[in-house]
């Protein structure tokens, strides 16, 4: 396996509220990765260094082996795949330009080429091609949540970024969501970050999981490992929530 982010001795601040203190992580090509804390712990930030849309205030962030504060973080982030709770959807677009908006910042494409585009992203997630023509406010919840990851896989990316993404769905949407989502790791074999309160969604999608508390990386392993070696009762009672 390689190395494909290297987060490495990592500060970050609001203001004089510091987030982050003194982060190290690598993360393996092919790897789910689960960040899991409580709120405030410094979860979201983290994951926001990995695009650059936080700067640290010390240490520095590698991806792909390349410094962000010394790439083009335009081109960096139009190969880093990015989605949110609620999706993100621009609700002006329809299906369609939502899924080709960042392959069409690189190249413009016929219509052919997009409709071959959006049929492949759709099938990916399991949703109708009928649905290209459609706008956000016209899914549903969960059909909006799997258009969004199509839209952040649409540029074939090396990294997904996920942001609790599952959050606002009702239960047996999130698991069919959970479990389309593992599938496609496993078929693509892309390199997943993934933010959840949910311990139960982290054991069932992460190959590794990050257990965060007070801007700290507190402790980290498979499923197993920490269900075998939790560090303390911090650790216990958030795995057996």
């Amino acid at each position: 396996m390689n190395k494909i982010i290297e987060i490495c001795n990592v500060s970050a601040a609001y203001g004089e509220s510091e987030v982050l203190n003194q982060v190290s992580l690598t993360i393996e090509k092919g790897e789910f990765i689960v960040i899991i804390g409580p709120s405030g712990c410094g979860k979201t930030t983290l994951l926001k260094t990995i695009n650059g849309l936080v700067v640290p205030t010390k240490g520095e962030v590698l991806v792909k082996g390349e410094q962000l504060k010394e790439c083009n973080l335009v081109f960096m982030r139009r190969n880093i795949g990015y989605a949110v709770q609620g999706a993100k959807l621009f609700p002006h677009m329809s299906v369609e330009d939502n899924i080709c908006y960042v392959p069409e910042l690189e190249n413009k494409m016929t219509g052919d080429e997009k409709s071959r585009l959006v049929r492949r992203m759709l099938e990916m997630v399991e949703l109708p091609f009928e649905l290209a023509v459609r706008f956000p406010r016209q899914l549903s919840g969960g059909q909006k949540q799997r258009v969004g990851i199509a839209r952040a896989m649409a540029a074939d990316p090396d990294i997904l970024l996920m942001d609790e993404p599952f959050g606002a769905v009702d239960e047996i949407t999130r698991k069919t969501l959970q479990e389309g989502l593992a599938g496609l790791w496993q078929k693509t074999g892309i390199t997943i970050v993934f933010i959840t309160h949910d311990i139960g969604e982290a054991f069932r999608l992460g190959s590794r999981i990050i257990i965060m508390k007070d801007g700290v990386i507190w402790q980290e392993g498979t499923k197993d490992e920490l269900l075998r070696s939790p560090r303390d009762k911090f650790v216990e009672q958030l795995i057996s929530r």
